[in-house]
């Protein structure tokens, strides 16, 4: 899969245009480990949880495998680590944290000592609340037409950025890209040398 069509897919799936960290490293070759189970490079070990779980949701294992499977927390922490400039990664784990805190009010725990049914419950509404809020602010438009660049007032909700770089991560794994996404790594057979009569019979 080239770069171009790697864009694309993402693109698809998120029904968005990628945000401006992740195509850079895209574009730059950052291609992270991936790996079940990882020492985190960048976040903290409790931080490593709290995005393994956010991720296993956003993804989680039905017939095919999930995020964790597929390495999709090492490839975060990797690829937040090298891609994602100071600034962007100072917000990202803000982002992470308030996250985090999120559930106290209402369940009176973290989100990383919540029960998995709790964290999904909580994670759906996150989630409806960004749509709602960049629908609402006319965010969408914005960014379609003129792109991520220089919409400091829009920036894009943390939730969003998880899942896009959990899909990223996971159609970029080898569990994504061979047994989810159609795999064909040589199109066709090849027959070097062949009478043109039984050429002319396969056209």
């Amino acid at each position: 899969m080239t770069r171009r069509e790697l864009i694309q897919k993402t693109t698809l799936a998120l029904g968005y245009t990628i945000s401006a960290p992740t195509l850079m490293g895209i574009l730059g070759g950052c291609e992270p480990k991936h790996a079940v189970s990882y020492t985190p490079v960048f976040f903290t070990d409790e931080q490593a949880v709290l995005i393994g779980d956010l991720a296993e949701i956003i993804l989680p294992r039905t017939s095919t495998a999930g995020a964790k499977d597929a390495g999709v927390p090492a490839f975060i922490d990797s690829f937040i680590k090298e891609v994602y400039p100071k600034q962007e990664q100072e917000r990202f784990l803000a982002g992470l944290k308030k996250f985090n805190e999120g559930t106290v009010d209402r369940f009176l725990r973290l989100f990383t000592e919540c029960t998995l049914d709790t964290q999904v419950l909580y994670t759906n509404d996150v989630h409806k609340g960004a749509i709602k809020n960049i629908q609402d602010d006319g965010w969408a438009a914005k960014y379609k037409s003129d792109g991520w660049w220089g919409h400091d007032k829009s920036e894009r909700p943390f939730i969003l950025q998880v899942k896009e770089l959990t899909i990223l991560g996971f159609f970029t794994s080898e569990q994504g890209s061979t047994k989810v996404l159609k795999y064909n790594p040589a199109p066709g057979p090849f027959k070097g040398c062949v009478p043109l009569s039984e050429s002319l019979k396969e056209v």
